[in-house]
C-alpha cells in the first residue's frame, strides 16, 4: 500500500461518514423515519442498495471457490435463485407495501391472531433479529479477515482486531441516519465496488501470464467455460454435475420452497423491508426488478473472470483455499493507486452488508420485541415521546448486535456448510411463506409448524437415512424432498386441526393488502394471476438472457451471446408491453 493508497481509503471512509452524518436529522424523527427511510425513497437507489448488500466481502471468495471446483457452471448453486427472486417482484412488492407495516414480523399479527400470532412475532424477532442475524454477520466478518490477512499479511488475532474497528466504523454511521443513510451510502459503495471489481477484471486479463481473453481460454480445459450444469454422476472437480434427482430438486422445487437469508419465498427481511421504504406500489415492484437483473445477470462476470485467471496465476492453490485467489490478485497485480481502490471497494461491500443487517435487525428488536412486548406505545405520554425512545432503542440495539457478531466471528469456522444447513432447515417453509399471503385458512400454528418440523426431520434423515440408503440417496438430494415433503404434510395436518384465524383480522388484512382470492367477510377479490405468471416468465427469460448475452460475449462465443441478447430483447419489450397495458 503507497500513500495514494492509503489517502484513497481514508477519503472514502470519510465520504461515508459524512453522508450519514448529512442526513442524521431525518432519521430521529420515528421508527419510520429510521428504519424505513421514511418511506418514500426511489426505485432505483433501493434497487442499488439490495445489489451492494448482498455485495459482502465474502461472495467474489466463494464464487473463486466454486470457480476452481466447478468452473462457471458451479454459479448455479445460487443463479437457480432467480426465479424465487423474480416471483417475489411480481407477486409480492406490491402486497409488502400495501401491507404498511414496519417490518416482516409485524405482518404476522396483521395476517394471523391469538396467542400463536403473538408467539411467533416474538419468536422472529429474536431468531432472525439477534441470533441469526449474528451468525450472518459472523460470516461476513470472518470473509473481511481473511481478505485483511492475505492482503497485508496479518495475523488472524489482528485481522480479527482490525475487522472489529471497521464493524464499529459501520455500527457508528449506521446508528446515526439509519436506514436513508444507509442506503444512500450503499449507492456509492456499489460504485466504487463494482467499479473496482471491473477494473481488476480488465488488469488481470492484460497480464502476460494470462494472455488476454483468448489466452485465458487457451490455456483453461474445456469444462471451466461450460455456462451450464450436467445431469450425471457428481464429481469433487468438473462441470457442476447434478444426478436426476438433485436437478429436479434445485430447479423445480428449492426455488421457492426452500427459506434462505436474502432468498426468502415471497420476500422477507432487508429485501422486504427495501420495497416497504419505496415511495409507491410500483416503484417496490421495479426497485426489486432491477435488483434481480444486477445481482444476477451484471455483476457476477468480473468475478468470474479474475477467479479464472487465479487459477492460472496460482495453480499451487489447493481447491480448498482457491477463494484467497481473488484477494492474492488484487495484492500482487494491482498498480499504487488502484490497490487502495480495490482495498476500498472490498471495505465497501462490507460495509453495506454489514449496516443493512444492523438496521434490519434492531428493526426487529425494537419493533416486534421492544414496542411490542416491554414498552408498548400506551405506556408513554404521547407518541412523539414514544418514537425518540424507540430511535434511541434502535441505536442501542445497533450495539448488542455488533458485540453478538464478534463473539458469532471467533467461533465460525466454515461459511459453506452453514449455509447448506441452513437451506435444509429451511426446506418446506417457502411454502406457507407464499400461501399465508393468499389462503384464507393458512394460521400461525401453520408457520409455526412448518418453522419448527424441518429441524428434527434433517437430524432424522442425517444420522438414519443417509447412512441407510447410502451414496445414491445423498447425490439424488434425497433428505431435501424428505425435509420439504414431510413438512408440508405436517403443515397441513396443523392448519386443518387449529381454529382459523379470526374473521375481523382476515377481514382487515384483506382490506387493506387486496391480494386476490376469497377472503371471508370480504369474499372474491380480483387478482390476474395468470398476467402476474406470464410477466415473471418474461421477467426470468430477460434475467437469464442477459446473464448468458453478456457471458459469452465477455468469452468471445458471439453466435451464443447474439442469440440470448434476441432472447432477452424480446422478453424485455413483451415484458414491457404488459406493464403498459396495466397502467391503462
Amino acid at each position: 500500500m503507497s500513500t495514494i493508497d492509503w489517502w484513497i481509503v481514508v477519503l472514502s471512509l470519510s465520504l461515508f461518514l459524512g453522508i450519514n452524518l448529512f442526513l442524521r436529522k431525518k432519521a430521529g424523527k420515528d421508527r419510520k423515519s429510521f428504519f424505513l427511510g421514511g418511506g418514500n425513497m426511489p426505485w432505483y437507489v433501493l434497487g442499488l442498495s439490495m445489489v451492494a448488500t448482498t455485495f459482502a466481502a465474502d461472495t467474489p471468495l466463494w464464487v473463486t471457490e466454486k470457480i476452481a471446483q466447478h468452473g462457471i457452471s458451479g454459479n448455479w448453486l445460487w443463479w437457480n435463485m432467480m426465479m424465487g427472486g423474480m416471483l417475489t417482484t411480481f407477486f409480492f412488492a406490491r402486497l409488502w407495501k400495501r401491507a404498511g407495516i414496519l417490518t416482516e414480523p409485524e405482518f404476522i399479527e396483521l395476517r394471523y391472531s391469538g396467542v400463536g400470532a403473538r408467539w411467533l412475532r416474538g419468536f422472529k424477532a429474536l431468531y432472525l433479529g439477534l441470533f441469526l442475524n449474528a451468525i450472518i454477520m459472523g460470516w461476513v466478518n470472518l470473509a473481511m479477515m481473511r481478505i485483511l490477512e492475505v492482503f497485508f499479511d496479518l495475523s488472524p488475532d489482528t485481522a480479527f482486531l482490525l475487522t472489529m474497528a471497521i464493524l464499529i466504523l459501520v455500527a457508528l454511521y449506521a446508528s446515526i441516519a439509519g436506514l436513508a443513510g444507509i442506503v444512500y451510502t450503499d449507492t456509492i459503495q456499489f460504485f466504487i465496488a463494482m467499479g473496482g471489481s471491473i477494473a481488476l477484471a480488465w488488469i488481470v486479463i492484460q497480464q502476460p501470464e494470462i494472455g488476454g481473453m483468448a489466452g485465458m481460454i487457451a490455456q483453461l480445459p474445456e469444462w471451466r467455460l461450460d455456462f451450464f450444469p450436467k445431469i450425471g454422476n457428481n464429481a469433487d472437480v468438473g462441470t457442476f454435475s447434478l444426478s436426476l434427482g438433485a436437478f429436479l430438486s434445485y430447479f423445480i422445487l428449492q426455488w421457492w420452497n426452500a427459506w434462505y437469508p436474502g432468498a426468502e419465498p415471497g420476500g422477507g427481511g432487508y429485501i422486504a423491508q427495501r420495497m416497504m421504504s419505496a415511495k409507491d406500489e410500483d416503484q417496490a415492484l421495479y426497485s426489486v426488478l432491477f435488483f434481480q437483473i444486477l445481482h444476477y445477470a451484471i455483476r457476477p462476470w468480473p468475478w468470474i473472470i479474475v477467479g479464472l485467471a487465479s487459477l492460472l496465476l496460482y495453480p499451487e492453490l489447493p481447491v480448498e483455499l482457491s477463494g484467497k485467489g481473488f484477494v492474492m490478485v488484487m495484492r500482487d497485480y494491482l498498480p499504487n493507486g488502484l490497490r487502495g481502490l480495490l482495498l476500498v471497494a472490498f471495505i465497501s461491500a462490507y460495509m453495506s452488508t454489514i449496516s443493512t443487517q444492523i438496521n434490519w435487525g434492531a428493526s426487529y428488536l425494537v419493533n416486534d420485541l421492544y414496542a411490542r412486548f416491554i414498552k408498548p406505545e400506551n405506556t408513554f405520554s404521547n407518541q412523539k415521546s414514544a418514537e425518540k425512545n424507540y430511535v434511541l432503542a434502535g441505536r442501542f440495539s445497533s450495539l448488542i448486535l455488533i458485540i453478538a457478531a464478534g463473539l458469532v466471528t471467533t467461533q465460525i469456522s466454515s461459511i459453506d456448510q452453514a449455509a447448506q444447513f441452513l437451506i435444509a432447515c429451511g426446506a418446506g417453509l417457502g411454502s406457507v411463506l407464499i400461501l399465508r399471503w393468499y389462503w384464507w385458512r393458512i394460521n400461525a400454528w401453520t408457520e409455526i409448524a412448518a418453522t419448527v418440523f424441518p429441524v428434527p426431520v434433517l437430524l432424522f434423515c442425517t444420522v438414519y437415512l443417509e447412512p441407510y440408503f447410502g451414496e445414491g440417496f445423498v447425490q439424488n438430494n434425497g433428505t431435501f424432498y424428505v425435509v420439504v415433503g414431510s413438512t408440508i404434510l405436517c403443515w397441513l395436518l396443523v392448519t386443518l386441526i387449529t381454529p382459523p384465524t379470526q374473521l375481523g383480522v382476515l377481514k382487515q388484512y384483506a382490506l387493506r393488502v387486496r391480494p386476490g382470492g376469497y377472503w371471508p367477510g370480504v369474499g372474491m377479490q380480483e387478482h390476474h394471476f395468470g398476467r402476474e405468471s406470464l410477466r415473471w416468465l418474461y421477467a426470468v427469460i430477460l434475467g437469464y438472457g442477459c446473464l448468458f448475452a453478456l457471458g459469452y460475449f465477455i468469452f468471445l462465443q458471439y453466435t451464443n451471446a447474439l442469440l440470448w441478447g434476441v432472447g432477452a430483447l424480446l422478453a424485455g419489450v413483451l415484458l414491457i408491453k404488459s406493464n403498459a397495458k396495466i397502467s391503462k
